[in-house]
């Protein structure tokens, strides 16, 4: 199935609620109606058309870039978590909502930050030297709050705290100092402290928070007497202080996020303005977009990602440190620095960038632990930044070893699982290869290449790896870069066939978030649909299947799984544990030299899906002689 109505079905497939359970979302869009069909015709035929023809120029920076620092930081950042003696979960910059705090209790707050600690120009070097090319920043979140010196509102931090400073400014400062891309993340569409704007409905009884007024998510068709409220916060606050960012401060970026909390027509009218008033800045996907349009100059895809699921064009994903984008003195559960070494490469394999998420503390000092993820991924990319920017992905089909990269007739190979003896086989590249080096080789001393078949190559490197979160290989070719598209699979080490990189047969297919356990295929309701991956083998190999899926309640039924002469018939029981991770061994398999498609279809689907699946493994199996 096109990838690309894949995302459509990804963004039509699900409910979107004022507010689910947890802090983000399912889907950030507008369920246009017709009160919006005239803004979508004026845009799509008219001004946004316009503005579209300098789109490539304008975004040519970003796409060169692929590294990013976002920051959260605000009000919320002080008690870090916690509320009168209270350990709040989940996202620290939330405490607001979460823990229904008035404004006037939540200007007790920013009456006692001082960030004393914070430092322009330590942050932006953190950044720098953590091999990041562009960096934005929260100048206001859904707490209304403003962290820059704003004329439109005094509820920021030049008025309302002990701090008197415009950090904005200072960081626009040091980053154009230090040739850094900068920008502003801007909540346009929640805002707690506005008596007019969506969320606020423990003191306001506004629409768009948790308590579902006025007709839930929907409330702009619910309860269109509420309408000239939103309209007059847009007015008053939203597009004031938007004017007023790009006209201070000169940002080279804009990022926006949940525009389902207005109607599609206002958040087409906040974009009008600023195509009309900064043409040249770059502006995200989450400012206005519906399940059929998409705004925006790129693509977000979801926050937290352990996996990418496919996505067309320019696009973006947005991890953090550790589970919370805000700091949280009690969330602990801080990534390994190779984490994002490898996610970093993978997002530039598929051609798209990543956008790194840290949390300062309130006193305006990066967490000890961020710091160290920070340095360990620069030390990674001052040697090995040649294969992440200004790349696109290559035309080779997955490696069981890792990623690809390309630049011209360069290929960067990101070798992830370092195989034994130190032999790396390169799947589907065909053509001549004139060159092939470690990347952090200064003196490309050379490593060998020899010709497996038609269609792959082995480069013998060292015996150990020589960066064991990523060794980046070289290969220079001759000419354009052939492949053969098909993915080789390796005999002797484990292959993970995710169902993000499966071919999706049949209509209604949809993608989990990818994060950790939900990089799922889900959609799943029709006999008519299946799950394939086609694969080839150099030599004959037996494999011990295990195959992967997340629970729901709403899942049940049987299913199929073939490949050669392998057939098993296995069942999906009734009351899982929604986002369980369970695993089922399927049995050995025992597969020939030469192409292979696995194949899973359903037998009997008794509720609302089969199963939301994650992945197939193949584990060799060594057989004693």
């Amino acid at each position: 199935m096109n990838t690309l109505l894949l995302s459509v079905l990804l963004l039509v497939s699900a409910p979107v609620w004022a507010q689910v359970a947890g802090d983000e979302d399912a889907n950030m869009f507008n369920q246009a109606k017709a009160r919006d069909q005239k803004a979508i015709d004026e845009a799509v035929n008219g001004w946004n058309a316009e503005a579209m023809k300098t789109h490539d120029s304008r975004i040519q920076w970003w796409r060169d870039a692929k590294f990013g620092m976002f920051i959260h930081w605000g009000v919320y950042s002080l008690p870090g978590g916690e509320y009168k003696g209270k350990k709040v979960s989940g996202y620290a910059e939330h405490l607001m909502r979460k823990e229904k705090i008035t404004r006037a209790d939540y200007l007790e707050l920013a009456s006692q930050f001082n960030p004393v600690k914070f430092n322009a120009e330590e942050w932006v070097k953190a950044a720098q030297q953590a091999g990041m090319k562009y960096f934005i920043v929260t100048a206001k979140h859904h707490d209304g709050f403003a962290m820059y010196d704003s004329k439109v509102s005094d509820f920021d931090i030049i008025d309302k705290t002990p701090f008197k400073r415009d950090p904005m400014a200072e960081l626009a400062a040091a980053c154009r100092k230090h040739g850094m891309k900068f920008g502003f993340y801007y909540s346009h569409a929640f805002d707690w402290e506005h008596p007019d704007a969506p969320g606020n409905d423990w003191e306001y009884k506004n629409p768009g928070g948790d308590l579902l007024l006025h007709g839930g998510a929907n409330w702009f068709d619910a309860s269109p007497h509420l309408l000239p409220k939103a309209v007059k916060y847009v007015n008053e606050k939203a597009i004031p202080q938007i004017h007023e960012l790009i006209t201070k401060y000169q940002p080279d970026i804009l990022w926006f996020d949940t525009p389902h909390k207005l109607p599609l027509s206002e958040n087409l009218r906040i974009l009008k303005f600023i195509r009309e008033t900064a043409p040249n800045v770059v502006v995200n996907g989450r400012l206005a977009r519906s399940g059929s349009y998409m705004f925006g100059d790129y693509k977000n895809t979801a926050d937290r990602p352990a996996e990418f699921y496919p996505v067309e064009g320019d696009w973006e994903a947005i991890p953090t440190t550790n589970e919370s984008y805000g700091y949280s003195k009690f969330d602990l559960s801080h990534k390994p620095a190779s984490f994002f070494i490898q996610l970093l490469a993978k997002s530039a394999s598929r051609g798209g960038n990543l956008l790194m998420n840290i949390g300062p503390k309130g006193d305006g000092a990066f967490d000890e632990k961020d710091k160290e993820i920070l340095k360990r991924i620069g030390d990674w990319t001052k040697k090995n930044g040649a294969s992440v920017y200004q790349v696109k992905a290559s035309p080779l089909p997955l490696q069981s070893w890792g990623v690809t990269t390309q630049k011209d007739n360069k290929l960067y190979l990101h070798v992830f699982n370092w195989p034994a003896g130190g032999k790396v086989v390169v799947g589907g590249l065909k053509g001549k290869i004139t060159k092939a080096y470690l990347l952090t080789d200064a003196g490309k001393k050379g490593l060998a290449v020899s010709k497996v078949n038609a269609s792959d190559v082995a480069v013998q490197g060292p015996v150990k790896a020589p960066d064991a979160s990523n060794t980046v290989i070289v290969l220079e070719t001759s000419g354009e870069i052939e492949a053969d598209p098909v993915r080789l699979l390796a005999s002797k080490s484990q292959n993970d066939l995710l169902a993000f990189d499966a071919l999706l047969n049949g209509k209604g297919f949809g993608f989990g978030d990818g994060k950790t356990n939900r990089y799922y295929v889900q959609g799943w309701k029709s006999k008519e649909q299946s799950v394939i991956w086609k694969f080839r083998l150099n030599e004959p190999a037996t494999y011990k299947l295990v195959l992967k899926y997340a629970g729901s309640p709403d899942a049940e039924g049987s299913y199929q799984v073939r490949v050669g002469d392998f057939r098993m018939q296995e069942q999906i029981p009734a009351n899982q544990k929604n986002g369980e991770l369970i695993t089922k061994e399927l049995g050995t398999v025992k597969l020939d030299k030469g192409t292979h498609e696995l194949k899973i279809n359903p037998l009997e689907i008794k509720k609302a899906e089969l199963m939301k699946l994650l992945e197939v493994e193949l584990i060799p199996v060594t057989t004693r002689k």
